[in-house]
């Protein structure tokens, strides 16, 4: 980053700000402010978990509970304990606020029609792709990775959900009693771990990195949900293992893979993977790989 890019972020914040209406107490001409608005938007006509209504905006539990208030004492919400976990609260639209989510509805529509109005087909078309462009790359500064044990409900999320996909993808189907996966203790600290990459606290990726002793590292189990996709989620997980495996002290990475997945290798590649002559016995795998890392020997094998 360079001060004419933070330049440049921060124009473009204020001219959204503006343009959108974020500075007036009444947002789109109602009678509360954006925060309120937003958060009556997101709960929607079946109403939501509370904490993951938190999650999904970013925001701490105090400021959440103080708008939820406000929406209480205008009649729009109501917010009541679950039965089986009191813990766990659940928040709904009234009749009251119903009314109000569709009139922010349309509200939201003569906006939206107010920013391209002005302009000629050309340059809104322009807009609009230029708006998809920086929503989908502002979703990606959105999306945490968390080391977590493989054992977790993310992590075992994410392996169902690659599994599924593999005996989908594969010409032979999956089987992961035939594949070589590694034993969730290579995937703990200090022999490996287990990344998850969540993305409005939902888990959407997941990578595994072995940690060998004398050994190159070796990344296992990497998977991207199909939601997630285009986010650059696949280099940002091979970056992070590759940063964590350098730190261990391993002079290369590795990795196998299927000919079906032909995306993959192609991110492999232009990563700066190269193909090798197969290091392992893996029944499923098509494609050996290595990339040297660190200031360590490339290894002896590479392919012809």
């Amino acid at each position: 980053m360079d001060a004419a890019q933070i330049d440049q972020v921060r124009r473009f914040n204020r001219t959204v700000t503006e343009r959108v209406g974020v500075l007036h107490d009444h947002y789109l001409g109602r009678d509360r402010p954006i925060g309120e608005a937003r958060l009556l938007w997101e709960i929607g006509e079946r109403g939501q978990d509370v904490r993951q209504l938190r999650e999904r905006l970013g925001l701490d539990s105090g400021y959440v509970s103080r708008l939820l208030r406000a929406l209480e004492a205008d009649g729009l919400v109501t917010v009541e304990p679950q039965p089986e976990d009191r813990r766990v609260r659940t928040v709904r639209l009234t009749e009251a606020g119903r009314t109000e989510h569709a009139a922010l509805d349309d509200r939201s529509d003569e906006l939206a029609g107010s920013l391209l109005e002005p302009l000629n087909a050309g340059q809104r078309a322009r807009l609009v792709a230029a708006m998809a462009e920086v929503d989908r790359l502002l979703t990606a500064t959105t999306v945490t990775l968390d080391v977590v044990d493989p054992a977790h409900p993310d992590a075992q999320h994410c392996l169902k959900s690659y599994f599924a996909e593999m005996r989908q993808s594969f010409e032979t189907g999956f089987d992961p009693a035939r594949s070589l996966l590694p034993d969730a203790g290579e995937l703990r600290p200090p022999q490996g771990l287990f990344l998850v990459a969540r993305l409005h606290g939902a888990p959407v990726g997941c990578a595994g990195l072995k940690l060998p002793p004398n050994a190159p590292a070796e990344v296992k189990r990497m998977w991207v949900s199909p939601d997630a996709r285009r986010l650059g989620l696949g280099r940002r997980l091979l970056s992070e293992l590759e940063t964590r495996a350098v730190r261990h002290g391993s002079a290369a990475l590795r990795l196998d893979t299927n000919k079906a997945l032909s995306g993959a290798i192609d991110l492999y590649r232009t990563y700066g993977f190269e193909e090798v002559p197969a290091f392992n016995d893996e029944p499923y795998a098509h494609h050996w790989f290595e990339k040297r890392v660190g200031g360590g020997s490339p290894s002896e094998h590479r392919a012809p």
